[in-house]
């Protein structure tokens, strides 16, 4: 049942760390049992940077998470982003014995699987191989070989690498915290998930995540992922400028920055005036909204820009009907879609998670700041159903009953009532057991 899956996505952050636990329900929408979260000090820009930090900050969210959720949580889809991810094309191909035999899907995985195989610069690794389209013999254009015939099986494929040091450092904070990582999720695409429409995707869009410390920017067209890339700038980088220009402490820049910040200064007022408490014995600072809108001007038109840049030379530019959505912490500065417009000609929207939430009584999960924590979790159900249809297909092929593959989250109700015991059997019964193939694709992670 799919009530029984309960999915756990944990999105180690530069200013925050999340854990959301969730679970469909009948409607096949995304319900939030629970959320903790955790002030992030140990991590610089998605890099993790103080190992002890960034551990104690996951065990907090995760306690939160489970007291919250009445779940014992041992498995969770986790996020990994910075400037160190690096997005290609490749193309490939695998040469079939015989052109009497359809193509099955089988091909399509070994011809996939053979790109995790690419020799990469050192100190990096393959985490997503993304197919755009394929060409069978002399026959371009094609996204579905399966059942056509053909010798040469051709693909292009979509490549994101990684840090093999950002990598293993995630997993050992994750490790270290007691925890298992399933799957190690680019966070532009988590956030993709949890904000773009199916619609938007097939016309072309392009995804701003603005956070802490990265801008992620992922490029749709034809439901398919064309380019991503981080930039080494996020919300952090305008409260420092607060900081210095306005000569006030960090957490009263981030308020400034939080609740009277815009965009474009024409918008604030010449007379708002702001009253900050002093230090010690001395008087209280007065700070001009205007001016603390033009700081925060300059920077968000530099941060635009590189983003706007990045989409230029993605190829992209002038095929993106649906515009620019903008989410993320950053995402909720007023005026922002107004600026983005202006500096790119594009059409621009604040994205947020609420089109796959359920009812819950947790609201603060429908901010823009929770669009990557939702879309982990989403992605975990997608990978659920995956592993579930693999499964099912080589089971229907041999002719035999195989073991059902793990559940994403490997967490038991902490409830009365002998919930418990329930996730127990299903975790005793399904533990390690997954298909070989995907076994296979988890070792390049």
């Amino acid at each position: 049942m799919q009530n029984d899956k309960i999915v756990v996505g944990l999105d180690i952050g530069t200013t925050k760390i999340c854990a959301l636990v969730g679970r469909k329900n009948e409607y096949g929408k995304l319900e939030i049992l629970g959320m903790g979260k955790a002030v992030s000090e140990g991590v610089v820009r998605g890099i993790v940077s103080n190992i002890d930090k960034t551990v104690d900050a996951i065990k907090k969210a995760i306690r939160q998470a489970e007291e919250q959720s009445g779940i014992n949580i041992g498995v969770v889809n986790v996020g990994i982003a910075g400037q160190h991810i690096k997005s290609l094309q490749h193309n490939g191909s695998i040469t079939r014995a015989t052109v009497d035999n359809e193509i099955t899907l089988e091909d399509v995985n070994r011809l996939t699987n053979d790109m995790y195989r690419l020799v990469t610069p050192p100190g990096s690794e393959i985490i997503h191989v993304m197919p755009q389209d394929y060409k069978v013999d002399y026959e371009e254009g094609i996204m579905d070989p399966v059942g056509m015939s053909g010798v040469r099986l051709e693909g292009n494929f979509h490549i994101i690498t990684a840090q093999s040091n950002a990598i293993n450092n995630i997993n050992k904070c994750v490790t270290r915290a007691g925890l298992e990582i399933d799957n190690l999720i680019l966070e532009p695409l988590a956030s993709s998930m949890s904000v773009l429409s199916d619609e938007e995707k097939e016309a072309g869009v392009a995804l701003v995540d603005i956070g802490g410390g990265t801008t992620d920017l992922a490029i749709f067209k034809d439901n398919i992922i064309r380019h991503a890339a981080v930039l080494p700038f996020g919300g952090n980088i305008i409260t420092s400028d607060i900081k210095q220009g306005c000569m006030v402490m960090q957490n009263q820049a981030e308020a400034l920055k939080v609740k009277f910040g815009k965009a474009i200064a024409e918008e604030a007022s010449e007379n708002e005036i702001v009253s900050i408490p002093g230090l010690r014995d001395r008087t209280p600072k007065e700070i001009s909204l205007k001016n603390l809108a033009f700081i925060i001007e300059a920077r968000m038109e530099e941060i635009i820009e590189l983003v706007y840049s990045e989409i230029v030379r993605s190829g992209y530019a002038n095929n993106l009907a649906a515009g620019i959505v903008i989410t993320g912490g950053g995402a909720q500065l007023q005026n922002l879609v107004q600026l983005t417009e202006y500096l790119t000609g594009m059409d621009a929207r604040i994205g947020y998670p609420n089109e796959h939430l359920g009812k819950s009584k947790i609201d603060a999960v429908k901010s823009p700041t929770y669009a990557t924590s939702v879309g982990l979790v989403l992605a975990g159900y997608q990978s659920l159903d995956d592993r579930m249809n693999r499964y099912l297909e080589n089971r229907n092929d041999e002719g035999v009953r195989r073991e059902e593959p793990r559940s994403n989250a490997k967490a038991s109700s902490t409830n009365s009532g002998g919930g418990g015991d329930f996730f127990k059997k299903i975790i005793d019964r399904t533990k390690g057991l997954l298909i070989d193939d995907f076994d296979d694709k988890q070792q390049n992670y």
